[in-house]
């Protein structure tokens, strides 16, 4: 029975080195603050206009919890994946693109992911093997 991989499905890239694609809380509480500073006196901020503005920061907070709590849930995941692996016979795709047999001997939780070792029938020993690595896996 083979398991399929989803080390490939996972970011293992350090998320603070990406680009920030849209507008951040920061961003949003800085703009919020500079036009209450700069609003016209003589017309002042609807209350309607800063409760809308008010409820899209709220939402704003919810959808990053909800990406976090998504992430860790993708972790735990793969976590559990890794411990399923434990002596059990894989195929590895090296960075070349050829092949090695083995078996999983050791798991380790790094900050980058998981990272499993694999012995090879010859006792080649094949460290930090990513899970995204993994195209076969056996009994």
């Amino acid at each position: 029975m083979s398991i399929e991989a989803i080390g490939s499905v996972l970011n293992t890239t350090d998320p603070s080195a990406l680009p920030n694609a849209g507008i951040n809380e920061q961003d949003f509480i800085q703009l919020f603050v500079n036009e209450l500073q700069f609003q016209d006196p003589t017309q002042p901020l609807d209350n309607s206009q800063f409760l809308t503005q008010l409820a899209q920061f709220v939402s704003i907070e919810q959808q990053s919890e909800e990406v976090g709590g998504i992430n860790n849930l993708l972790t735990l995941g793969s976590n559990g994946q890794s411990l399923d692996l434990l002596s059990r016979s894989v195929q590895v795709t090296n960075a070349d693109g050829s092949t090695t047999s083995g078996k999983v001997t050791a798991i380790s939780f790094t900050a980058n992911g998981v990272a499993l070792t694999v012995t090879g029938s010859n006792n080649a020993v094949l460290p930090n093997v990513q899970l995204s690595q993994i195209q076969l896996v056996t009994p």
